[in-house]
């Protein structure tokens, strides 16, 4: 297989994630989205699209404006369970260039509390190509950590080492007569793309073309490992369909 999967996964306290290799790093999957790197000690999360729910009502489509707190309270969550050295936010963090303006002060607080006692990355995305100062944390287009480099948008063609978000990889599961659909993570030996961690985010099929490039489209080219309720669970690509 592409990626080695240690003793069919990891448990840590009362929650469950999936052990990884890409290019001999081992990095945890989290069943909340996020990826842990514990020799980095580095939590990495992608698309939090902070903002979108008042992002869509500027516009008159009336969405419940409580995106931003859910999607910082989860983050929170998973910061708690690996206290972190580090947090690199792997772009499209803010749903667009005034998300920033429609922060209310409770979540500016919730984020810096978030931060404090810690370095904190923004990698810019195509909604966010530029951080505001006052989000607190550092800017910039991409980072490399050793021989991997995190971006926000997956590069064309084959990977040489790289963590990435932008697609928001979801996979349609078949069982039996029935079937579900979750975010999930899409990885090889050398490359892996996130799910959306924010609330309000949707995905794009894993059987989309547009993963033939990064990926290939036969079974042995990646693996896909779909989120649930209580962990982070391999599947097949047999087992999975089209929308």
């Amino acid at each position: 297989m592409a990626i080695a999967i240690h003793a069919g996964g990891a448990s840590t306290g009362t929650f469950e994630a999936r052990s990884m290799l890409i290019r001999g790093k081992e990095i945890v999957a989290d069943r909340s989205g996020a990826l842990y790197w514990p020799g980095e000690r580095t939590l990495i999360v992608a698309d939090l699209h902070l903002e979108k729910g008042s992002a869509f009502a500027v516009r008159g489509q009336m969405l419940p404006p409580y995106d931003t707190r859910e999607t910082l309270s989860r983050l929170g969550e998973v910061i708690g369970r690996y206290r972190p050295r580090c947090v690199v936010a792997l772009g499209d963090s803010f749903h667009d260039r005034r998300a920033d303006e429609r922060l209310g002060s409770a979540d500016l607080r919730d984020l810096a509390g978030l931060q404090a006692g810690r370095e904190w990355i923004w990698i810019a995305g195509n909604h966010d190509p530029e951080i505001p100062a006052k989000v607190g944390g550092c800017a910039r287009p991409s980072l490399i950590l050793g021989d991997i480099v995190l971006r926000h948008e997956p590069a064309p063609g084959a990977a040489n080492g790289e963590i990435a978000g932008h697609l928001h990889p979801a996979a349609r599961v078949h069982l039996g007569g029935a079937g579900l659909r979750r975010p999930c993570f899409v990885a090889s030996q050398a490359r892996v793309v996130l799910p959306a961690f924010g609330a309000f985010t949707g995905g794009l099929n894993v059987l989309d073309d547009a993963f033939v490039p990064l990926f290939g489209n036969e079974e042995s080219d990646f693996e896909v490992h779909v989120l649930g309720r209580n962990g982070v669970y391999p599947v097949a690509r047999s087992s999975l369909g089209p929308d």
